[in-house]
């Protein structure tokens, strides 16, 4: 599942994006497997890969690397963790006659998974914008999604990070009974 949210800068931009945030960090989000991504292929006459905000990628992209990521680390609890991802490199630049089919495509990604072996595991896109973003994979209305990644504490329970904040009931009672704060009443 994914989100297409058009925020318009005004004063509450900053609350509207932390609930963005606040989606995003409830919501699992899986990305395409490698053998999805051929499937997806299978009969489409170009390949669109649309990014977050709904702007398309270039027509003209190339994926110039095609690899398998293994990532070994320790989070912020002390545990060792490994993870292991399929990376696709989105690129594009001034060659705006190149145009990549569906089934060249799958024949590039067929010689990675001979040549390097590969596993069928979740695809992550990388793609210059700012910087190099790292976006999860979906396939929608025969589009490419690019889904934003986020990062999070995976060792909450070990941070004392609640998994959800606690609810506060914002009342003052006490000052209301009192009648200190009505009009004249010298409290505002």
């Amino acid at each position: 599942m994914s989100f297409l949210i058009n925020l318009t800068p005004v004063k509450g931009e900053i609350v509207a994006r932390k609930k963005i945030i606040q989606i995003h960090r409830n919501i699992t989000i899986k990305s395409m497997k490698l053998s999805e991504i051929k499937s997806s292929l299978n009969g489409l006459s170009e390949i669109t890969f649309r990014l977050p905000n709904g702007e398309a990628v270039p027509a003209h992209f190339h994926i110039t690397e095609i690899g398998q990521i293994n990532k070994r680390f320790i989070d912020c609890g002390g545990t060792v963790r490994n993870d292991k991802a399929i990376s696709f490199q989105l690129w594009e630049d001034g060659d705006f006659d190149h145009r990549l089919g569906a089934q060249k495509l799958i024949d590039i990604i067929e010689l990675s998974e001979r040549v390097l072996e590969l596993e069928d595991l979740e695809v992550e896109v990388e793609y210059q914008g700012d910087t190099i973003g790292k976006y999860s994979l979906e396939f929608h209305d025969s589009e490419f999604q690019l889904v934003a990644k986020m990062t999070d504490c995976l060792a909450k329970d070990k941070c004392g990070i609640p998994a959800e904040k606690p609810k506060v009931r914002l009342s003052m009672p006490s000052i209301q009974s009192s009648g200190a704060c009505v009009p004249g009443g010298g409290c505002c």
